[in-house]
């Protein structure tokens, strides 16, 4: 005889009551999966690999190696982030880190030689300013557009209602969502680099006297343990 919906919701509630709790991590990662997103130097990351990504589609057809190599490493900076404040160690975390780091040299002398062979373009005075991009307001606008799961929004929003899908993806942040790539200078280029390189320097050291800390503890947890077996001998 088929099982009633009651029958069935009540064995599926005593199977959850039987299964083990969850183990919980007693390392450094966070509780939430995406927590990358109030770092500084993730947003200002995510912002270059965007403007990599606009500039990358203007070069000459010819260019494949340049174009693979810019796009692939601008991606790098981003995913090490990503990948690295998910790992369980501050130890681990900071060899993520400094992929990305040297991701982000990468980026900075391919975006050198495309001005030195004419690719790209050099306009003194020119600042991410001009282009109207505030960097504490895109961090904000690309913190919104990840929800829990860290799956970004493809939707757009407007008056506080949701739309029909959109064919393309945007930040609801106007200057990066209209962004032309003709707009785009070596200037502008190298300040977001530098910003980039300066945040992930704060977020390193930072993470290095974390470790040290972790490291003086272990050693007086490694002390205490081999004078209680002295004493218990």
């Amino acid at each position: 005889m088929p099982k009633t919906i009651a029958e069935e919701l009540a064995e599926k509630t005593f199977r959850e009551l039987a299964e083990p709790e969850k183990p919980t991590q007693r390392s450094r990662m966070s509780q939430t999966p995406n927590g990358y997103i109030h770092l500084i130097a993730w947003s200002n990351a995510s912002l270059l690999r965007i403007f990599v990504r606009a500039f990358t589609k203007t070069l000459p057809q010819g260019e494949h190696r340049l174009k693979a190599q810019l796009d692939d490493a601008a991606r790098s900076v981003v995913a090490n982030i990503e990948e690295g404040y998910s790992r369980p160690t501050t130890s681990s975390y900071l060899d993520f880190l400094g992929y990305s780091q040297a991701s982000l040299i990468e980026v900075k002398g391919d975006v050198q030689r495309s001005l030195q062979d004419g690719f790209l373009l050099s306009s003194p005075g020119s600042s991410l300013q001009s282009m109207g991009i505030d960097l504490r307001l895109w961090h904000e606008s690309l913190k919104q557009s990840v929800i829990s799961k860290g799956v970004y929004r493809n939707i757009e929003e407007i008056k506080g209602k949701y739309q029909s899908p959109l064919q393309s993806f945007r930040f609801l942040y106007d200057p990066v969502d209209t962004l032309r790539a003709k707009n785009l200078t070596y200037e502008i280029f190298i300040e977001l680099i530098n910003k980039t390189d300066w945040n992930l320097r704060k977020l390193v050291s930072s993470l290095e006297s974390k470790l040290g800390r972790e490291q003086k503890f272990y050693q007086v947890e490694q002390a205490r343990i081999k004078s209680n077996l002295h004493w218990n001998r």
